[in-house]
């Protein structure tokens, strides 16, 4: 698990800065697991899906190291705000890796005082689930 989590950052650290992912947190994270280690994963259609898909599992502590962490947040559409919500990666040190406007890194709780482009809301800490258990959702 150790090596995988560290594929799924280098991978995501190789990102930093880049406009490529704006708007698209959950296919962020998703990529990182996935390419940095060449497998494939099955999760929700948004960040808000994933977390309840994962919901048997989520933790509202201090996510641990290579944690997705998760978040409300409603989201321009077409049909007015929706609740896409928001995601992230732990970096283990009470930080996230995550795509906003950059792919950038914040505070896991600071990550609660940006606005989201549309609708000016914030996301809303929901909490994190082990990559252990976003890996049991692979497809068969």
């Amino acid at each position: 698990m150790e090596q995988i989590i560290k594929n799924m950052l280098d991978w995501a650290y190789g990102k930093l800065g880049s406009e490529e992912y704006t708007g698209w947190c959950l296919s962020f994270i998703e990529d990182a697991l996935e390419l940095g280690n060449d497998i494939e994963i099955f999760g929700g259609d948004s960040a808000k899906e994933s977390a309840e898909l994962y919901s048997d599992a989520i933790r509202t502590d201090e996510p641990e190291l290579g944690a997705f962490v998760f978040y409300d947040c409603l989201c321009q559409s077409e049909n007015g705000p929706v609740n896409w919500g928001h995601c992230g990666i732990s970096r283990g040190d009470g930080t996230v890796i995550h795509a906003w406007d950059t792919v950038r890194v914040d505070g896991y709780r600071d990550i609660e005082k940006l606005k989201a482009y549309g609708t000016g809301d914030s996301p809303k800490y929901i909490g994190w689930v082990p990559v252990s258990r976003v890996l049991e959702q692979k497809p068969d």
